[in-house]
């Protein structure tokens, strides 16, 4: 499995051919036999990755959180909600973001500081098990660019559709 040191290393030319594969799909594929090979790629692949060796979602996006996710979350840290949104919390457009990247709460071993309490957009990343794939494929192609486990994916995918790669990664 590409590293994650190696993704961020990743010629401008091979996200173009992402990019480029992702018009592949859109134009070939159904929504639904996407759906089901997502899923069984994020079943096969996450299975085995530990996610803790790497946490580039955690250092490369900003964490989006509920509202109801904001008393648990200032609860474990042990103080009031209001602290924790002036403290840590911007407004996005009416959503609750954290102020900046790297996650203000992965810690420097790699573990989260959060970790019994993670809000559910970091449960659920990269969210390649969910439906309507097709209609997302901009951001899981983002994603493969910040997370093993997609570039992955997308590799198996452009394989599995005879997608010409101009790059060998060896995979």
């Amino acid at each position: 499995m590409i590293t994650p040191n190696e993704l961020k290393n990743l010629p401008d030319e091979f996200k173009d051919e992402n990019y480029k594969f992702r018009t592949f799909l859109k134009n070939r594929v159904k929504e639904k036999t996407l759906d089901k090979q997502f899923l069984k790629l994020h079943n096969e692949l996450l299975k085995y990755y530990n996610c803790e060796s790497c946490r580039n979602c955690c250092k490369e996006y900003s964490l989006a959180l509920k509202e109801q996710e904001l008393e648990s979350v200032a609860k474990l840290l042990q103080i009031s909600k209001d602290e924790f949104i002036n403290k840590f919390v911007k407004d996005f457009f009416g959503e609750y973001e954290l102020k900046g990247k790297p996650c203000q709460f992965l810690n420097s071993d790699n573990s989260c500081q959060i970790e019994s309490c993670k809000p559910e957009c970091c449960v659920s990343y990269p969210h390649t098990n969910k439906p309507d794939r097709l209609s997302s494929l901009l951001g899981i192609i983002d994603s493969s660019f910040v997370c093993p486990v997609v570039f992955e994916m997308i590799e198996s995918l452009k394989e599995e559709y005879g997608f010409k790669s101009n790059f060998d990664f060896g995979l």
